[in-house]
């Protein structure tokens, strides 16, 4: 019997490393596992340490190969709207989080395991990964957010290019549709992010707190109303001392010590 946890967590210069633990069966999400990152994002609500969070899937083959179907396949229609429930719930806390995401899309990522990408500020993928929102080839549509984030990141032709035929991508083509932001060989994919996570520890975290919350909330509305959402999070950083800190580091050349505050 398998008494490995089912999620591994390991933080590191102020980021935080999500590791899905199921390898045996590529990563694939069941109700244990939801549950076990459902209770690690919402503890990370609270966390001032932590700058950002890094979600990655455990071994090289798979970052997540979407739900369980085994597991799927023995439950009550109910049980499915259950679960349905859980992971939509869990990827909008994942949205929501006032820190950055990070998805370290390290091998096959499948159904529900793209729409945790998707959920994520930033992608970052190994060379070898695959992507794709493949429920339509089990006749159902993807139940994560799937249908509605992926048009917003790639656009909603292509999105319902993919979603349609249910193919998956290759890390090139991910990259080239704007799926991805980065692609990097495999050996070099934690490293490139927590490249990303150390640059992110540098910038100001109310700063970047707003900055997330003025594009996710602006980008459902329109103009005017985003640039109103804009001015009041940007009237949130003046005040702080964060900002004296910045300006105070800029005239004396040296690097700024944030304290969130």
């Amino acid at each position: 019997m398998n008494n490995e946890p089912l999620l591994l967590t390991e933080e590191k210069n102020q980021a935080i490393l999500l590791t899905l633990n199921r390898p045996r069966v590529m990563n694939c999400l069941n109700f244990d596992l939801l549950y076990a990152l459902k209770d690690k994002i919402e503890a990370l609500q609270y966390r001032t340490d932590i700058r950002c969070v890094i979600i990655t899937g455990s071994g090289e083959r798979s970052f997540c190969a979407g739900a369980d179907l085994k597991e799927r396949a023995t439950l009550p229609p109910e049980e499915v709207k259950r679960f349905i429930l859980t992971i939509r719930n869990l990827l909008t806390a994942i949205q929501n989080l006032p820190l950055p995401v990070i998805a370290a899309v390290n091998g096959i990522a499948l159904g529900g395991g793209t729409e945790v990408a998707l959920a994520s500020d930033i992608r970052i993928a190994a060379d070898t990964a695959s992507m794709g929102l493949t429920e339509t080839r089990l006749a159902i549509i993807p139940g994560g957010g799937g249908t509605q984030r992926l048009p917003r990141i790639i656009g909603v032709a292509k999105a319902k290019e993919l979603i349609f035929t249910g193919r998956r991508v290759a890390a090139a083509e991910a990259l080239e549709i704007g799926l991805v932001n980065q692609v990097v060989p495999q050996a070099n994919l934690l490293d490139a992010c927590m490249e990303m996570a150390n640059m992110i520890a540098q910038t100001g975290p109310i700063a970047v707190e707003m900055a997330k919350y003025a594009i996710d909330k602006g980008i459902e509305t329109d103009l005017a109303t985003g640039l109103a959402i804009e001015s009041n999070a940007y009237r949130v950083t003046i005040p702080t001392q964060d900002r004296v800190e910045g300006l105070a580091a800029f005239k004396e050349k040296r690097k700024p010590v944030y304290k969130g505050r």
